[in-house]
């Protein structure tokens, strides 16, 4: 199945829980990558970046032109992540992975995904704010860090991007 909107393509993954890739129909157990909307995406960012915080603070500006994805197992959402295409360049934001989901290749699955579709637009910049603690996950798909460390609520990050 092939998703299309604001002319990014995304091609549905499925992942079985053991991490290798296969088609739909050879699966038991199975992660689909698929696009959502920004409602979709709020229960996750509240559970998992903001559980003291009421719902409506998960919601940012630009959610309604941003481009949502989600990976479902056997349709129960796990994980979401939204990216902000501006011009040329495009941002990940609010990328969340339910807690027992976890270290399970959920998130590396997704930004593969995210990454192989914006490579088929006219996006040439792909770029995040990462915390300090998570550089390495960025580093395995070619983003590299920029600029000095910065703070948000006395967690580090880095900015890091690739060049698409």
């Amino acid at each position: 199945m092939v998703f299309a909107r604001a002319s990014l393509i995304l091609t549905n993954y499925y992942l079985p829980l053991s991490g290798a890739l296969y088609a739909m129909e050879a699966l038991q157990t199975f992660m689909e990558i698929r696009r959502v909307s920004w409602e979709q995406t709020i229960p996750l960012r509240h559970s998992v970046l903001w559980p003291t915080k009421p719902p409506e603070y998960c919601r940012i500006e630009g959610d309604d032109n941003a481009l949502h994805f989600g990976a479902f197992d056997n349709e129960e959402l796990v994980c979401v992540a939204s990216v902000y295409v501006k011009a040329d360049k495009a941002r990940l934001r609010k990328f969340a992975t339910k807690t027992n989901y976890q270290n399970q290749g959920i998130g590396s699955i997704m930004l593969k995904s995210i990454i192989d579709s914006l490579k088929k637009t006219d996006v040439t910049v792909f770029w995040c704010d990462a915390r300090e603690s998570a550089l390495s996950f960025y580093q395995r798909f070619g983003m590299q860090s920029y600029g000095e460390r910065f703070y948000k609520a006395d967690v580090s990050y880095f900015k890091m991007e690739v060049v698409l």
